[in-house]
This record gives C-alpha cells, structure tokens and sequence, in this order.
C-alpha cells in the first residue's frame, strides 16, 4: 500500500507542474550551418541562420548578431552580420544567408551567433537572449592547396600530351615511311 502511494504522489509530481500552464511567452530556436563543403582562402563562405518561433505568441524586435567572423579575417560579401526583424509570427520561421570571404587560411573556431527578442511589444518588457547551434572548429583551406587538389588540370595535361607526342611520333613516322617503300600501291581502275 506503502508503494502504491509513493508512486502515486510521484506520478503527481512529475505532471502537475504541466497541469494548467499554457505557454504564454514565445520560444525561438537558432540554428547556424555552413553550406560550403569546403571552406576555401579568398572564396565565398555561405553560412545560414534559421530562425524558427516554436511558441503560440509574435516575438517583437528579434535582433540577430554574430561576432564569429572579424575584419581582419574575413570580407562580407553579401548580407549583415547584424540584422534585425520587427516581428515573427507564431509556428513560423525566417532565413537569413551571410556570404563572407576568408582572407587567411588555417583552423578557424566557428562559434554560435546571438539572438535576442522581446516576448511583446509593450514597453519595458523583458528581453531574451538566445544563442545559436555552432559549426565548430573548421580548417580554411589556402587557395594553392585548394587548386591543385581540386582543378582540371588541362595544362597539366597538355604538357604531358607534348611531351609524349616525340616518343610516340617518331616510331609511327619510322612505320609509315618503311609502310610506302614496301607495299606496291594499286593502280586505280577507270
């Protein structure tokens, strides 16, 4: 009896924080992903920012930053790395894409970006700071290295092609010439 009690108080327990309570506030879930396969020296970077509102109320004054990507490193090609939204309706998600371009190579920590927002529009209201998913520790390839793993190589090719063509041309010339001397050629038939 002792045991049915106890595991009656705790089943309780567990649930009646959740009895009652409708979510009033909005939540925002940030995720932040790097599309390029191949982080490069001196090429465009991609990096996409979703921004899903998963609470049943607009969020007000959404401001996202990301401090994850200095001057001195890279060049904003196109976007913002601060960017700001006056509202996101509820069970619903925005996309913003940042296009930078590293200037240095080597290992580079990604880390996550920040969000903050306000719960409603009226003044003095609380704001929430929410950070993102973060890619990592990636390595920037240098451009050198990038196009000598990953060109066509045509010239390469051409090189090759000419530099055979002696070892190749000469035994064949040997052969046609040798070829004419000796076979009779037929007369043509009118």
């Amino acid at each position: 009896m002792k045991l049915w009690i106890a595991a009656l108080i705790l089943t309780f327990g567990c649930f009646l924080p959740s009895f009652g309570e409708d979510e009033v506030e909005s939540r925002i879930l940030v995720s932040k992903n790097i599309l390029n396969r191949y982080a490069v020296e001196r090429k465009d970077l991609t990096i996409e920012y979703k921004i899903y509102n998963i609470g049943k109320s607009a969020v007000y004054g959404v401001v996202l930053k990301d401090h994850g990507f200095p001057d001195t490193a890279f060049s904003t090609v196109s976007g913002s790395r601060q960017v700001r939204w006056e509202r996101i309706s509820p069970q619903t998600n925005i996309t913003h894409v940042l296009v930078v371009r590293p200037l240095i190579s080597g290992h580079y920590n990604f880390t996550a970006a920040e969000v903050s927002y306000l719960t409603s529009e009226e003044e003095g209201s609380r704001r929430f700071f929410v950070s993102s998913s973060f890619p990592g520790e990636g390595f920037i390839v240098p451009q050198k290295e990038f196009e000598r793993r990953f060109s066509s190589h045509t010239l390469d090719w051409l090189v090759f092609g000419i530099m055979t063509l002696p070892s190749l041309g000469m035994p064949f010339m040997l052969w046609f010439k040798s070829k004419n001397r000796y076979d009779p050629s037929k007369p043509k038939s009118s």
